[in-house]
């Protein structure tokens, strides 16, 4: 059990890179280069990426940012194919606080059982999305944690494949053979185009760490698109890279909330801190579920409030 949490506080950090430089990206872009680019990243991002929900009060959120006062950002990752809604199987709370350069990354298993706000009933937090989108995930992870989210930012695990084809494809480090999806991976540096990226990020069930272990292959995949982007020259691809950003990410952020945020909270950064919620597995009816205990949500519940102090 310990190995199991060291692994997922190793790879937290990288995972959580997906969104913000995701965002970051899309604020370099807009600032390094000619107008004609910056105007359609601002766009691309206020009139296809923007999605608001009803449970965040966004002018709130502003005046936050604008005081250099602590957030908190719900991040999901969502595996959402086609004709099926998909779960978050990624929940973290990203709290950031300039004032105190910090920023604190506290992940929940997506097994936990909790009541699903809007439903009335306990189920697994991850099924909070697949009855009710971000929303739902929203409502349900402030409830659990009796905290205020002032952003969510979701990514959809299947553009992963669009891409890793847009950057032209990747180079990642397999420890483990395995097959997936019609493709044999051994162990050692591998090239990889969408379609095998995609297959190599969703394997679980041959994995001896499970979903810890798919966690860690979805990072890596990310990483090297990471990676590999930055060498290109961004300015030749930004319409296949914004066209992907567009079909499969989602905020109700703003351009010019990403952009404050980016230069109001860059120094959180500096401290990074995180946390896996620890709970205990049992079956009811059939069903694996996660148990956390009052303490560890009222450990997390105080993490996330008093991370300035």
């Amino acid at each position: 059990m310990v190995t199991r949490q060291k692994e997922h506080k190793r790879g937290k950090k990288k995972w959580i890179w997906i969104s913000l430089i995701v965002l970051l990206l899309l604020i370099g872009s807009g600032s390094a280069y000619a107008y004609s680019i910056y105007h359609n990243v601002k766009s691309t991002v206020d009139d296809e990426l923007h999605k608001p929900v009803e449970g965040i009060d966004v002018t709130a959120s502003q005046k936050k940012v604008k005081e250099k006062e602590p957030v908190n950002i719900l991040l999901l990752g969502v595996d959402e194919r086609k004709h099926d809604k998909g779960r978050s199987d990624t929940m973290i709370v990203m709290t950031l606080d300039p004032a105190h350069n910090k920023m604190q990354l506290l992940s929940i298993p997506r097994d936990t059982r909790t009541k699903i706000i809007g439903k009335g009933f306990q189920d697994k937090i991850n099924h909070a999305y697949a009855f009710g989108g971000s929303e739902m995930s929203v409502a349900t992870a402030e409830h659990f944690l009796d905290i205020d989210l002032d952003y969510y930012v979701r990514i959809n695990m299947d553009g992963l494949a669009q891409l890793v084809n847009a950057v032209g494809g990747i180079t990642v480090n397999n420890d483990l053979t395995f097959t997936q999806g019609g493709y044999t991976f051994n162990t050692g540096k591998l090239q990889l185009n969408g379609d095998k990226a995609l297959a190599y990020a969703r394997m679980r069930k041959e994995d001896p760490k499970g979903d810890i272990g798919r966690n860690q292959r979805q990072r890596q995949v990310i990483e090297g698109v990471i990676n590999k982007g930055a060498g290109l020259n961004v300015v030749n691809r930004i319409d296949n890279i914004m066209g992907v950003f567009g079909d499969n990410m989602a905020t109700n952020m703003k351009f010019e909330d990403m952009r404050n945020l980016a230069m109001n909270y860059r120094s959180a950064r500096k401290n990074i801190n995180t946390y896996q919620m620890a709970g205990n597995g049992t079956m009811i009816d059939g069903t694996y579920y996660m148990m956390m205990s009052d303490e560890e949500v009222a450990k997390a519940h105080r993490m996330i409030a008093e991370i300035g102090g």
